[in-house]
C-alpha cells in the first residue's frame, strides 16, 4: 500500500499546500482528541464521586471545536481534489497534444483517465489522505499522554499498533494490482465501444453488429466479475483490520479491568486508557476501508503519470527556412518490431511533387509523420533548407504545412467552422476544393451543422473539406496520405482534380498507391525495397 505517490507532487503543485493544511488540521485534531477523553473520564469520574464537575462544559467546547477542524478539514480537501484533478486534466491533454498522433493512446482509453478515473481522485483526498495523517499523529499523541499516565497499557497498545500497518500493507499489494487491473479493463471497455459506436453504420451494412454486440457483452462480463473480485477483497481486507483492532483493545481492555478490580488503577487512568486505546487504532482501521475507496484514483493516476512521463519530442528554435527537404539515411523503429517502420534516403526540391509508393505497411505514412516532427528517427536525420528538423521550431515548421489525412477529422460543428478550424473562413478556397458544390445542396449551406466525425457528409465530401482546409492555409509544403483511398472512381477523379490546383508552385508529398494519383506526381519514390533504400524514377 503506498501512502503518497511521489509524482502527485510533482505533476500537482496544490497537493503541497492540501498536504500542509492538512497536517496542521491533523495536529489541532488528535490534541482536541486527547483533551476530549481526559475531560470526560474527569466528567464520568466525577458523576460517581462527586456529582456535577465543571469538566463538561469544556468537553463540549472541545467538541464544538472537533467538528469545526473536521469540516475544515472535508473543505480543504474538497478544494485541492478538484484543483488537482483540473491539473492533470490539463497537463494530460498538453501533453498528448505534445506527444502528437506518433505517441497518442487509444481514445476510450483517455476518456476513462480524464473522466471517470481521475474524479475517483476525490475519495483519496477526501478520505484517504487525511486519514493518513491520522494515522501517524494520533497514535503517537495518544502514546505520549498514555505513558506517564498507565505504563502496561502503553506498552500494549505499542507493541500490537504495528501489526495492523504490517498486514495493510500485504493486503495492500494485493488490492492495488486488483485495482489496476480493473481499471485497464475498463479502459479497454470504453476503447472498443468507442470503436463500436464510431463504426456502426458500416458494421450494420456488413451484418456484423450482432457479432460486435456479444463482443460487449463478454468484456462487460469481464468487467463485472473483475468488480465483484476486487469488492471481495476489499470487504475480506476490512474484515482483517477490523479484526485485529478489536483484538488488539480486548486485550488492553482485559489488562485494565483486571487491575481495576485489584486495586492497582484509579478510575480515572482506567477511563482514560478505555477511551483512548480505541481511538489510537481507529485511524489505522480506517485507513484501509478509505484506501479501497480510492484505489481506482490512484490507478487512474498512475496510467495519467505514465502518459507525463513519456518523453515528447524537444521542440528547437530556429525559424524554418526555405529549401530542399531532405531525408538522409531516416530509420524509425518502433518498440516489439524486428525490422524498422521506414528507411528513406530522398530530396524533394521546391516546387517538386513526389509520390512515395510501396505496399501497404512500407513506411508511407510513417514518411509524412516523421517530417510532421510527431515520429522522431530512430536513425538518420531530415532537413530542410540545410537545417536540421529537430532544431526547428515546430510549431512554426507546421504553420508551413498543409497536411491532408487519408481520414480527416470533422468535428460536431458547422460546416463552416470545420473548413475554417479557427481561421477566417474563406470561399474561395471551398471553390477550390469543390466543397462548394455539395454544400450548395445542404440544408443550411455553410452553416448547417456536422455530427461527430462529420456525420452527414459521404467520404468524398470529407476529403473535400480537408482540402479546402489546406487551400485556406496557403501553405508552401502540402503532405497527402493517401487521399483517394477508400473512394469510388467517379468521387476519387474530383479529388484528384483539386489536388492539381492545390499542387500548383508548392512542394507537395504524396503518400500513394493508386496509379492515377501517383501519375500526378514529377517523380515517384519507391518505398520498401529489398536493400530497405530508395530508388527513384521519373514519373
Amino acid at each position: 500500500m503506498r501512502p503518497l505517490d511521489p509524482r502527485l507532487l510533482r505533476y500537482a503543485r496544490t497537493t503541497r499546500a492540501y498536504l500542509a493544511a492538512t497536517v496542521a488540521l491533523g495536529v489541532v485534531h488528535a490534541t482536541l482528541l486527547v483533551a476530549q477523553a481526559t475531560l470526560l473520564a474527569q466528567a464520568i469520574t466525577a458523576v460517581f464521586l462527586d456529582g456535577v464537575h465543571p469538566s463538561w462544559g469544556w468537553l463540549a467546547v472541545v467538541l464544538a471545536v472537533r467538528a469545526g477542524v473536521a469540516w475544515l478539514q472535508e473543505l480543504a480537501s474538497v478544494r485541492s481534489a478538484a484543483a488537482v484533478k483540473s491539473e492533470l486534466r490539463d497537463r494530460l491533454l498538453g501533453h498528448l497534444v505534445a506527444l502528437g498522433p506518433g505517441g497518442r493512446r487509444p481514445a476510450g482509453e483517455v476518456a476513462a483517465l480524464v473522466t471517470h478515473g481521475l474524479d475517483a481522485l476525490d475519495d483519496y483526498f477526501g478520505k484517504y489522505l487525511p486519514q493518513l495523517v491520522l494515522a501517524v499523529l494520533v497514535p503517537g499523541i495518544v502514546l505520549a499522554r498514555l505513558l506517564p499516565a498507565d505504563l502496561v497499557a502503553t506498552v500494549t497498545i505499542a507493541v500490537t499498533l504495528p501489526l495492523i500497518p504490517l498486514f495493510m500493507a500485504l493486503i495492500g499489494l494485493h488490492t492495488e494490482e486488483r485495482n489496476r487491473r480493473q481499471f485497464r479493463l475498463l479502459a479497454r471497455l470504453n476503447h472498443h465501444f468507442l470503436d463500436v459506436v464510431a463504426g456502426l453504420p458500416t458494421l450494420k451494412l456488413l451484418g456484423r453488429a450482432k457479432a460486435q454486440a456479444g463482443i460487449i457483452r463478454r468484456i462487460s462480463a469481464q468487467q463485472r466479475t473483475q468488480t465483484m473480485r476486487t469488492l471481495r477483497t476489499a470487504f475480506l481486507s476490512s474484515l482483517v483490520l477490523e479484526l485485529l483492532a478489536t483484538l488488539s483493545v480486548a486485550l488492553v481492555a482485559v489488562g485494565i479491568g483486571l487491575r481495576l478490580v485489584a486495586g492497582d488503577l484509579d478510575l480515572t487512568t482506567a477511563l482514560l486508557v478505555l477511551i483512548l486505546a480505541p481511538e489510537a487504532y481507529r485511524p489505522l482501521r480506517e485507513i484501509g476501508a478509505h484506501y479501497h475507496a480510492s484505489a481506482e484514483g490512484l490507478a487512474a493516476a498512475a496510467e495519467v503519470f505514465a502518459i507525463l512521463e513519456t518523453p515528447a519530442r524537444a521542440n528547437g528554435t530556429r525559424a524554418p527556412v526555405s529549401g530542399p527537404i531532405v531525408f538522409d539515411d531516416v530509420e524509425v523503429r518502433y518498440p516489439g518490431r524486428a525490422e524498422p517502420a521506414l528507411r528513406l534516403s530522398a530530396t524533394i526540391e521546391p516546387g517538386e511533387v513526389v509520390a512515395l509508393t510501396g505496399p501497404s505497411g512500407c513506411g508511407k505514412s510513417t514518411a509524412l509523420a516523421v517530417l510532421l516532427g510527431f515520429v522522431p528517427p530512430s536513425g538518420g536525420r531530415v532537413t530542410v533548407g540545410g537545417v536540421p528538423l529537430d532544431e526547428l521550431d515546430l510549431d512554426a515548421w507546421r504553420l508551413r504545412v498543409a497536411w491532408v489525412p487519408q481520414r480527416p477529422h470533422l468535428f460536431a460543428a458547422s460546416l463552416r467552422d470545420n473548413i475554417a478550424l479557427g481561421a477566417e473562413f474563406s470561399e474561395a478556397a471551398a471553390v477550390a476544393a469543390g466543397v462548394a458544390g455539395f454544400a450548395a445542396g445542404l440544408p443550411e449551406g455553410y452553416d448547417t451543422m456536422l455530427g461527430d466525425a462529420g456525420t452527414g457528409l459521404s467520404a468524398g465530401q470529407r476529403q473535400r473539406v480537408a482540402l479546402a482546409r489546406a487551400f485556406l492555409r496557403d501553405a508552401p509544403v502540402v503532405l497527402l496520405d493517401e487521399p483517394t483511398a477508400n473512394l469510388d472512381r467517379e468521387t476519387a477523379a474530383g479529388v484528384m482534380a483539386a489536388i492539381r490546383d492545390l499542387a500548383r508552385g508548392r512542394t507537395v508529398l504524396i503518400a500513394a498507391h493508386r496509379p492515377e494519383l501517383i501519375s500526378l506526381a514529377d517523380r515517384v519514390v519507391a518505398v520498401g525495397d529489398e536493400a530497405g533504400l530508395i530508388s527513384a524514377v521519373r514519373a
